[in-house]
């Protein structure tokens, strides 16, 4: 049976000690209040259902995920780390108040669709700017994994994830930008006449390998084997190794690359930064570069993300098989390979003709 003694401020506090149960009290204003809730207590304990709700009526939003970011976060890829940190600011920014138990669905539906529609942030004249569906997808994606862990690593009391109980915004259809010829002359003629010429060297190889940015720009030396025409990456997006095989001209970007003499000596990275405030060298960071070339080609809408596209749909058009281009991009399925394969209908002419017809 609980304890119900009154209090010197006028409350009730009911204290409920359970043999097996962790010693459970509140405070009510009136009697009443307490042994209603004694009884549902400790029915809940008898079948047990019952979940300690404390916890997530104090812990906000805010709190939860400054834990996140420091115990779940590292242990995970540094692009997963710079994006979710990233995505954090923007929750806390408009949950982070709330504290775990209040955010019902409804409030999480409300967030998705202010984000949806652009509302909190506006442009230079004053309209909203929608995120796109994946965009908020992948904000969704952060807060219910935050749940997940409260309810199952940091024994939160909840009783269901809010996030499972909403609508997430449909897929994208992904993209389709493919680079014409000239845009293709243009981008590389613009890229080569860089005094640096790490730039060029990255954009020629994203074309000729279809390897992400992140994975080209953290090469190092032992991982590109320049006799064999392979490079080794460990880190990829979907965690699974693989080795990419190198065409002439990919090969010819990396021995220059490789042999250029303003290699440093403190770095093993083929593509190198200044050093840092640790003296230790990053990187190579091109964006702002990358953003003017755009502009000055009239290109704006060309992503540097959009090269493996272009590199992948090559391979295709090049008669690789599913299997042989999915070795080479490393997309663990031919579901995902498709959204990079996209043909140019007027490559597709030619065999259209070539096609027997009955007469």
């Amino acid at each position: 049976m609980a304890t119900i003694v009154k209090t010197p401020s006028a409350t009730w506090k009911a204290v409920i000690r359970k043999s097996g149960w962790p010693t459970t009290v509140k405070t009510f204003r009136t009697k009443r209040d307490a042994e209603d809730w004694s009884r549902r207590t400790e029915d809940e304990m008898v079948r047990g259902a019952y979940i300690q709700r404390a916890t997530a009526g104090r812990l906000t939003v805010e709190s939860a995920l400054k834990r996140y970011l420091e115990e779940i976060v590292p242990t995970k890829r540094p692009t997963s780390q710079v994006a979710d940190l990233k995505r954090a600011r923007i929750l806390t920014k408009h949950l982070g108040k709330y504290s775990l138990a209040a955010l019902t669905p409804e409030v999480v539906a409300k967030f998705r669709d202010t984000r949806l529609a652009g509302e909190d942030r506006k442009g230079d004249d004053g309209r909203p700017q929608p995120r796109t569906n994946n965009t908020v997808r992948l904000d969704l994606a952060l807060l219910g994994h935050l749940f997940t862990v409260a309810i199952k690593e940091w024994g939160v009391g909840l009783t269901s994830n809010p996030v499972m109980n909403i609508r997430r915004p449909a897929p994208g259809a992904g993209r389709n930008r493919r680079l014409s010829a000239d845009e293709e002359k243009r981008l590389l003629d613009a890229v080569d006449r860089y005094s640096n010429p790490m730039m060029s060297w990255i954009v020629r190889i994203a074309l000729a390998t279809g390897m992400r940015l992140s994975e080209i720009v953290t090469l190092r030396r032992p991982q590109v084997d320049i006799s064999r025409r392979i490079v080794r990456l460990v880190n990829t997006k979907n965690t699974s190794p693989r080795t990419v095989p190198l065409s002439t001209a990919a090969v010819n970007q990396f021995r220059e690359a490789l042999g250029h003499p303003i290699r440093p000596i403190d770095t093993d990275l083929i593509f190198f930064g200044e050093p840092g405030r640790n003296g230790k060298r990053g990187p190579y960071a091109f964006d702002r570069m990358w953003q003017d070339i755009k502009r000055e080609q009239g290109i704006t809408d060309f992503r540097f993300h959009d090269l493996r596209h272009e590199a992948v749909s090559r391979f295709v058009e090049a008669g690789f098989s599913d299997q042989e281009v999915s070795a080479i991009s490393g997309h663990k399925s031919m579901q995902m390979l498709k959204r990079y394969t996209h043909l140019r209908a007027e490559d597709l002419v030619g065999k259209l003709d070539r096609m027997p017809h009955r007469q």
